[in-house]
């Protein structure tokens, strides 16, 4: 399953179905919200809604906001995550239209809705909600770093969005398929929209943010499976205080890293390049020991979305050769993705 049974009363609150809104973003990695419900919540989504300049699309049928609420539409939500997560000026005359069509606003931006006049002002007039999801619980306490009963799975990266989630996502739905006792742990605010529940990690203060960790996956029966959604990564100058964090907290036996093929660059921070995978097994290893003594790397999660099945194919036998691990593409799955899975449970 994906969610405990609170945090799928809490998903029910959430109005659906939604329209995904893309903005003016150009780069498919900053329309992660979007990709991310339309592949694990599509059931949920009726169209998306783009702006002048954005190239961005998902695949759905494009949609007005009045559209998508005749379709039965009742939530425009921000699909988009951009450096800063502050909503731009230049989408708030889209988000008015939204409220006036009838529609509410979900966010995972960290500025908050009603924060923009504007919204605030049309969502008073119009009735409508104003939803923001990146908003951590309260009363979270200091990490005590002690050990906790239960499994535990976190997915890391060699760079952000470019896997971790949809990794977890597949992981926590094969262990399942395989009748094992595992929930999917959201870490951000896609994760949390698909899941219904969880922790953005990224909105909590950092002197409790290993806490936020050990709450997210508590004290669970033996055979029980947390798979934990990675964030940012080690490596990341702008967002390794993150991950470390998450590391820490979250105290993982196994740990997946996940990898883009061809990426060279950090995102956002072209003067940093992408580390090896090898880096980031042995980074994890050394810091995740602080919290977990036992903690091992079961293998590698490879996007390849941008290579033909044949590609993919070779390059993660000769990555699964050159690593000695297992490596697999969850999305596409198959054989090597079942030999992953195996190595997690071992």
């Amino acid at each position: 399953m994906l969610a405990p049974d609170t945090d799928r009363q809490r998903a029910a609150t959430l109005p659906s179905p939604y329209l995904l809104f893309l903005g003016d973003v150009t780069a498919p990695a900053y329309a992660k919200t979007a990709f991310g419900l339309k592949d694990w919540a599509g059931d949920r989504c009726v169209g998306e809604l783009s702006l002048a300049g954005g190239t961005v699309k998902t695949g759905l049928s494009r949609l007005t906001p009045a559209e998508a609420r005749l379709r039965g539409a009742r939530a425009l939500v921000v699909g988009v995550a951009v450096e800063g997560g502050r909503i731009a000026p230049a989408w708030v005359p889209a988000l008015v239209d939204a409220l006036d069509a009838g529609l509410d606003i979900v966010s995972g931006m960290h500025q908050r809705l009603a924060e923009v006049p504007a919204l605030a002002t049309a969502a008073a007039r119009t009735g409508r909600a104003l939803i923001d999801v990146r908003v951590p619980p309260t009363a979270i306490p200091v990490a005590t770093g002690a050990k906790r009963s239960g499994k535990r799975l976190l997915t890391v990266g060699t760079d952000c969005a470019l896997g971790k989630k949809y990794t977890a996502l597949a992981l926590a739905a094969a262990f399942t398929g395989r009748g094992v006792d595992a929930d999917f742990r959201a870490t951000g605010q896609t994760g949390i929209m698909i899941a219904g529940g969880g922790i953005p990690l990224d909105a909590v203060v950092s002197d409790f943010a290993a806490g936020a960790a050990e709450i997210l996956s508590p004290v669970a029966a033996p055979d029980h499976w947390d798979i934990i959604e990675g964030q940012g990564s080690l490596f990341h100058p702008s967002y390794a205080g993150v991950s470390l964090a998450l590391l820490h907290g979250s105290q993982p036996d196994i740990f997946v890293v996940c990898h883009e093929p061809g990426r060279t660059r950090i995102m956002g921070l072209p003067d940093f390049t992408v580390p090896p995978i090898e880096a980031v097994i042995d980074l994890t290893l050394a810091l995740g020991r602080l919290t977990n003594p036992q903690i091992r790397c079961g293998g590698v999660a490879l996007n390849t979305a941008h290579l033909t099945a044949e590609a993919a194919e070779a390059l993660i036998a000769t990555e699964s050769a050159r690593l000695g691990l297992p490596v697999a593409d969850p999305v596409r799955g198959g054989a090597t993705f079942d030999a992953l899975v195996d190595a997690c449970l071992q």
